[in-house]
């Protein structure tokens, strides 16, 4: 009891936020070098900072194999931990700045539907808890159509998933996260009945695609020539997720969703995600605005600060 106290006493009054960076920063990047140049310090300090922590904490955080530093399962359990405290500390000081702000204007987003599920909620209720007389519009739409609507000043912010991501002219973008697409079928379908399940069984059937200007279509058709397979002629193109789920629970269709979507979908039983490699199919999303608006439009200053912050929160939580 006494040995606890005591690391409880030097645990509170001894571990500073410079710690936590440091650590969290040293799980990341593994080298000592890359840490200082993270945080913007001396590579001494940086050691001096986990030397610190190891005599707080009373046992190593680290261990050394040649050049690269590693956490020990302490040191692992540690960060995860500091990991979420800074998140809370950046957290307060955006809300504080947000609330400060006094923005009152509007955004207008354009978004993929793929995308809007996993990104929009938790970023408008960020938003309109920050500055409660700031308005946002969304349309869903597919890139192609949404980024003409981008340029002539219709939309503010598009966000989008990205195959072969490109320079665009007078468009500023950000990449927001990673996350793969997955081939689906529901539940009743033939296909998931009988065990393994490869590229060259499913072109047959009916497939749930993106319209066929669009450029997650021109990816998916890129796909299946890869798989050594035309794309399928049996399709329907849709943007709808609602419709689309209904579809594969109707017909012996497949389809394609976003993991986080699938995983949610599969649990509740009402799909079945497929062992078909997709090869990081339109897995990176990325946003998009006009290089002149974030100076201009206060409002969407903001939004893009809140969709950073629900962008870091998505990214601390692992898939599966």
């Amino acid at each position: 009891m006494e040995v606890a106290q005591i690391l409880g006493k030097n645990f509170h009054q001894g571990i500073t936020l410079r710690h936590l960076r440091a650590l969290v920063a040293l799980s990341d990047l593994k080298l000592v070098a890359r840490v200082s140049e993270a945080l913007g310090v001396t590579q001494p300090a940086v050691s001096k900072q986990i030397a610190e922590l190891e005599k707080i904490v009373g046992a190593p955080v680290v261990t050394r194999d040649r050049n690269r530093l590693y956490l020990t399962p302490i040191g692992t359990r540690l960060a995860d931990h500091a990991r979420k405290a800074l998140g809370q500390i950046d957290r307060a000081a955006f809300d504080i700045e947000a609330m400060t702000s006094g923005v009152s204007g509007s955004v207008s987003v354009g978004v993929v539907s793929s995308v809007a599920p996993t990104l929009l909620p938790n970023t408008i209720a960020l938003l309109k808890r920050s500055t409660p007389q700031a308005n946002v519009s969304v349309s869903e739409g597919h890139f192609v159509e949404l980024l003409p609507q981008l340029e002539s000043g219709a939309l503010d912010l598009v966000i989008a998933r990205i195959w072969q991501p490109h320079e665009l002219a007078g468009i500023d973008q950000m990449a927001l996260f990673s996350e793969p697409v997955v081939v689906v079928a529901g539940r009743n379908h033939p296909l998931v009945q009988g065990g393994d399940v490869a590229w060259a069984d499913v072109s047959s059937y009916p497939w749930i695609l993106p319209h066929p200007t669009s450029v997650a279509r021109q990816a998916v058709d890129a796909l299946f020539a890869a798989n050594g397979l035309s794309p399928p002629i049996n399709t329907i193109a849709s943007l709808s997720i609602a419709l689309n789920l209904e579809l594969l629970r109707a017909m012996p269709a497949f389809g394609l969703l976003p993991l986080r979507l699938a995983q949610a979908q599969a649990a509740r039983g009402d799909i079945v995600i497929l062992p078909l490699e997709t090869r990081d199919l339109l897995s990176e999303a990325r946003c998009f605005w006009r290089k002149d608006q974030v100076s201009q439009n206060a409002t969407l200053s903001l939004f893009l600060k809140c969709l950073r912050q629900t962008t870091a929160d998505i990214q601390t939580i692992p898939f599966g």
